[in-house]
């Protein structure tokens, strides 16, 4: 796969405590705008300072390349309300990588690449339970049915787009908060990310692209 020795070797999202040594970059976030205060790095320990200017919560992600695009979660920061920061921390080996700002935390959102340099990250597979394979067809989404998982598994949710057009899996806990996300895949490519299902319930999945939910690519299973 193109760029993948590029990953990441550690991400810790969402911290909020004193950055580590290493790079600190700004990034401000409005709801048109991502601005990534330095774009040429290098490899090593970035904090990320996220501000958000904009009227809507936001959430910034780290993309890493993967099969030609750049859907490979690298790290991630949620929930940063209007008028608020956030940190995120993450250990950049050297490559190409996208920054993502996404005002009401939907859809691809507005992007700046960055670059990296010094040595690539040797890829490190995060740990998972077990692997389940979701289909995405323009009208639903399907392998996740009769899903059932215990409280603190580690799934691996596999998305293969057998659709027209691009489509994403977010999962949420039975709050409403995101446990995570597989992040926009392009017809015919597979993405997936590794989600740890913490509380107990009845958890919602959808298609966060669009109107897709609304047609039909939604639905919900039980975590004991």
């Amino acid at each position: 796969m193109p760029g993948i020795g590029a990953l990441l070797l550690l991400a810790a999202c969402g911290s909020t405590g004193s950055p580590a040594s290493g790079t600190s970059v700004a990034i401000t976030a409005t709801d048109t705008a991502c601005q990534v205060a330095k774009t040429e790095l290098q490899a090593g320990q970035t904090t990320f300072s996220v501000t958000n200017n904009g009227n809507q919560v936001t959430e910034v992600y780290v993309y890493g390349e993967q099969d030609g695009a750049y859907t490979k979660v690298v790290s991630e920061v949620e929930n940063i309300g209007p008028g608020t920061s956030r940190d995120m921390q993450v250990n950049l080996g050297g490559g190409t990588y996208e920054v993502a700002c996404k005002p009401g935390q939907t859809g691809d959102g507005v992007r700046t690449k960055i670059t990296v340099a010094g040595a690539a990250a040797k890829q490190q597979e995060e740990a998972y339970d077990r692997e389940v394979e979701v289909e995405a067809t323009d009208h639903a989404l399907e392998g996740l049915s009769s899903f059932t998982a215990k409280t603190g598994e580690k799934i691996e949710f596999k998305l293969e787009n057998k659709g027209t057009t691009e489509h994403e899996l977010e999962i949420f806990t039975p709050d409403g908060k995101e446990a995570g996300e597989v992040a926009p895949v392009k017809p015919g490519a597979t993405g997936e990310a590794v989600i740890t299902l913490t509380v107990p319930g009845t958890y919602s999945y959808k298609c966060g692209i669009g109107d897709h939910a609304g047609k039909g690519l939604k639905g919900t299973f039980t975590v004991s």
